[in-house]
């Protein structure tokens, strides 16, 4: 098993385990602590959406640090299984919600709306592009996008890249929608 820690909040240095499996790609501490500066250290009353869940590591980070809500979606049924021991291992909190399913079927079926949402798809697979016409169905006016992708994204959608960063081979991204011609 691998193994990332949770770097802040009610459960900081708690150690969350998952599986090998294709395509997952923890965010790495460093990027996880830059993403949490530019959000601010404390999520409270935020309803959160991580739409590949993989390792947990950005759900869980956000519960930790009072999102109201977490919703983690993931497929694969062996890091599904982590996901759900990493809940009981943290005394399942209540805010969380673990959902097998695919990640256009849970956008297309949902009708939660929330104010921040973690994209780090499969590299190499067209997700991105897949995902940007349902993501206004899920988005409250002032919601941020935080995506990992394989390259640079400038825009998603009526949302802009305000932040951005690069770690090895890794491109992340804070995205804000463009209200009236001004990033929010």
């Amino acid at each position: 098993m691998n193994s990332v820690r949770i770097i802040g909040g009610d459960y900081r240095r708690r150690v969350l385990k998952f599986p090998d499996s294709e395509g997952l790609r923890p965010t790495p501490d460093r990027v996880r602590e830059t993403l949490f500066n530019w959000l601010g250290q404390e999520l409270d009353g935020r309803y959160c959406l991580d739409l590949f869940a993989g390792s947990g590591a950005l759900g869980f980070e956000a519960a930790s640090r009072g999102a109201a809500r977490v919703v983690m979606v993931e497929q694969a049924p062996k890091v599904l299984a982590a996901l759900r021991e990493n809940h009981e291992m943290l005394q399942k909190p209540a805010a969380m919600e673990i959902v097998r399913a695919d990640a256009i079927q849970y956008l297309s079926s949902t009708t939660s709306k929330f104010d921040l949402i973690f994209l780090d798809p499969p590299y190499k697979k067209g997700w991105i592009s897949r995902l940007e016409p349902l993501l206004p169905g899920v988005s409250k006016e002032d919601t941020v996008i935080y995506v990992e992708a394989e390259s640079n994204i400038e825009s998603l959608g009526d949302w802009r890249t305000v932040r951005h960063g690069r770690a090895g081979e890794v491109h992340y991204h804070l995205l804000r929608r463009d209200i009236g011609g001004n990033p929010a």
